[in-house]
């Protein structure tokens, strides 16, 4: 077997679902459709991601010994990812609860369960690039970038869900990755008008550290990037949604694993955008990630 070129560390969760004609407003009960049980949390739809667009991928995470009627190890082993760094915990696996609408759009509740109680991330890796989270304790997080970059590593943090990071979480990242509401957050600035990139453009700049490349999601306008070497724009490419759970973790899954493969930052950036792209189209988050060979499609396409 290969080395693994890309570790994710991060949340493993069952995916309890539903599809509904409207999202429910506060105190209302809808009618929904068959309930769904999948494979999710971000660390698990970030490797599953990284592993179908290529990458030899190595889990760092915690599962429960209860999940709901599913096995999240062995449906990540299904995907061709190494579970042998994941640790068995007492009690409940994370869970997520998520409803969809007709249009595709979403409202996830989060359980952390062994996410939560997850006590070491397991050992460095030299070589490989490490894909990180928010769904783990920061301070998790924190120090197996540490590690890892010791170990000369290259680090990528996925900063969401925002939360209030360790201080020194950010300087310890080489590629920071946030979404519109998470840059206004860390920037301290109110969320930026989705029109306005050049607001968004401003609040990335006063975030960004120095040597590091932040990079903006932008849903369906793509995705903005702040380098050394100067600031890129990607747009989206044209989808039909179906299903928005789980973009975000394509996008950044399929980035690491064309950046882990040495692509520039311009060629990996659009091949996370065409992986994000298709991966809407589908039902489920793990379940609607693109392969290699899909991705490539589209892009020549």
């Amino acid at each position: 077997m290969k080395p693994e070129n890309v570790v994710v560390l991060g949340s493993i969760n069952v995916d309890i679902g539903a599809r509904v004609n409207a999202l429910p407003r506060a105190g209302e009960t809808v009618a929904g459709g068959e309930l769904s049980v999948r494979l999710g949390g971000k660390g698990a739809n970030q490797a599953v991601a990284a592993a179908r667009a290529g990458a030899t991928v190595a889990m760092r995470g915690a599962v429960g010994t209860e999940s709901f009627g599913l096995d999240p190890v062995a449906a990540l082993e299904g995907y061709g990812v190494d579970m042998t760094g994941v640790a068995t915990l007492a009690g409940a696996s994370g869970a997520a609860l998520i409803t969809v609408d007709a249009q595709g759009e979403n409202t996830i509740v989060v359980s952390p369960g062994a996410n939560g109680r997850m006590a070491a991330a397991g050992p460095s890796c030299a070589g490989a690039l490490l894909l990180a989270q928010l769904e783990l304790p920061p301070e998790l997080v924190r120090d197996a970038f540490r590690a890892h970059k010791a170990a000369g590593a290259r680090t990528v943090l996925n900063a969401a869900p925002a939360v209030d990071p360790p201080e020194d979480l950010f300087a310890l990242t080489d590629i920071l990755i946030v979404n519109e509401t998470e840059l206004a957050r860390y920037a301290g600035a109110e969320p930026a008008d989705p029109a306005d990139e050049d607001e968004i453009e401003r609040a990335a700049r006063g975030l960004r550290r120095p040597g590091q490349t932040l990079i903006v999601t932008l849903g369906a306008r793509g995705a903005l990037a702040l380098a050394e070497a100067g600031r890129l724009r990607v747009p989206a490419r044209p989808a039909e949604a179906r299903d928005t759970t789980g973009a975000g973790d394509c996008f950044c899954g399929a980035l690491a694993a064309r950046l882990a493969e040495g692509a520039p930052l311009d060629v990996a950036l659009e091949f996370a955008a065409a992986a994000a792209a298709i991966s809407v189209t589908r039902d489920g988050a793990a379940s609607g990630m693109p392969d290699r060979a899909e991705i490539d499609g589209a892009l020549a396409g």
